[in-house]
């Protein structure tokens, strides 16, 4: 199995599916929609039945079920993350690695600056050249569940019912599953194969919001700008200072929340803020949106209405409110891991995922590791051994 995993993953992520938050189509870019097409034909490959890409790039399939079961899904998705170059990815393959730092292209990867990396020592690695991140966010998961059901369909020993897959575009900027018909895919519940470590298993996520702002400033000569400029440049970083300096990504962790700044751009008489508002905790999510909506009139009663305008809409929410209420799904993927033999770890996911919209969309959808780490840039790495404990992590949720 390992060397299949690695053929096939790092085949899969040679293809540039970076998605673009600024396309108004769906998927965001034509390239998911030729990826769609080459992952059909690897599950047709392995025998998977009733495969179909739908007119928003969804692909899907099923393996039908020997025996009497839970119809069980699990879902990938086949964009890379804009926050980094996804395009000429080049994965190096550590075989049996010494612990040390790995040099690279591009910048090294130091298990100074990375502990994770000390876990692994004399295991086999794959990490990309370091120009470009390695896509294994959400390749590995992609990988994971066509080498688990190649599996399943060839050891019909294995008793199951229905397994469902699903595959999905745009995830990283948010649209997931704008147009996906959980009704239609026809599982009982499904697992986002879309985590780190290996026996992560997540069903808390946070409250999720975006916050865009645009600044109109009054641009005049700065010779005689006295008493009449208002630079919108300025105006920006006035508002960002009144938002909680602590409240940064970079300065929490656990079940702590944040304002992160995704995008500053402008001039004198414009400029724009975008921001993404995170919470676990629904009380202290709306106090966050609240407490930009007063930062924002603060700047229009100091500088005159319409200074700046606000856009700001809800993402997705905590899937912890509906797994509470389901939870057998939980304890599967507990058992399922705890029969690899590693120890399972039920941990919040500090981001989102498509499950925590399924989850609402009447899909109970918690998320399992992939094995990787670093996710978004060029210092993503994935363990083997691990992505084999994943394999088996699902053939066990499906076979218990």
């Amino acid at each position: 199995m390992k060397e299949q995993l690695i053929e096939l993953f790092t085949r899969l992520i040679r293809y540039d599916t970076t998605s673009d938050a600024e396309s108004e189509e769906y998927p965001s870019t034509e390239a998911q929609n030729f990826y769609a097409e080459v992952l059909a034909g690897e599950l047709s490959r392995i025998g998977v039945k009733d495969i179909a890409i739908d007119r928003y790039g969804y692909v899907t399939g099923c393996v039908k079920g020997n025996a009497e079961g839970d119809t069980i899904g699990f879902i990938s998705h086949m964009d890379t993350s804009p926050d980094c170059s996804g395009c000429g990815i080049e994965p190096m393959i550590i075989e049996n690695y010494d612990g040390k730092t790995i040099k690279r292209k591009g910048p090294e990867l130091s298990p100074e600056e990375f502990k994770e990396l000390k876990l692994y020592k004399g295991k086999t690695l794959i990490c990309s050249d370091g120009t470009t991140l390695l896509g294994a966010d959400d390749k590995a998961g992609i990988t994971e569940i066509i080498t688990a059901l190649g599996y399943i369909i060839n050891h019909p020993e294995i008793k199951h019912g229905d397994i469902k897959v699903a595959f999905t575009p745009d995830e990283e900027i948010g649209r997931g599953v704008d147009y996906f018909d959980a009704d239609k895919f026809g599982c009982d519940y499904a697992y986002t194969v879309d985590g780190g470590i290996a026996g992560e298993i997540s069903y808390e996520n946070f409250n999720a919001a975006r916050a865009k702002i645009d600044i109109t400033g009054k641009s005049v000569h700065p010779g005689s700008a006295k008493g009449l400029m208002v630079n919108a440049s300025l105006v920006a970083c006035e508002l960002n200072s009144a938002l909680p300096a602590d409240e940064i990504p970079s300065k929490t962790d656990g079940y702590e929340g944040f304002f992160h700044l995704t995008r500053l751009s402008g001039n004198v008489e414009r400029a724009h803020l975008d921001y993404i508002i995170r919470d676990f905790d629904k009380k202290k999510f709306e106090e966050k949106k609240a407490l930009i909506k007063n930062a924002v009139e603060d700047i229009n009663k100091k500088y005159g209405s319409n200074t700046a305008v606000l856009e700001l809409y809800d993402e997705y929410y905590n899937m912890a409110e509906i797994i509470k209420n389901k939870p057998h799904v939980l304890e599967r993927a507990v058992k399922a891991i705890e029969k690899t033999g590693i120890e399972p770890l039920v941990e919040p996911i500090r981001g989102g995922t498509d499950g925590a919209r399924l989850s609402f969309m009447g899909l109970p959808c918690p998320n399992i590791f992939t094995g990787g780490h670093n996710f978004h840039g060029p210092y993503e790495f994935i363990c083997v051994e691990s992505m084999e404990k994943a394999v088996e992590s699902i053939i066990n949720i499906v076979s218990i």
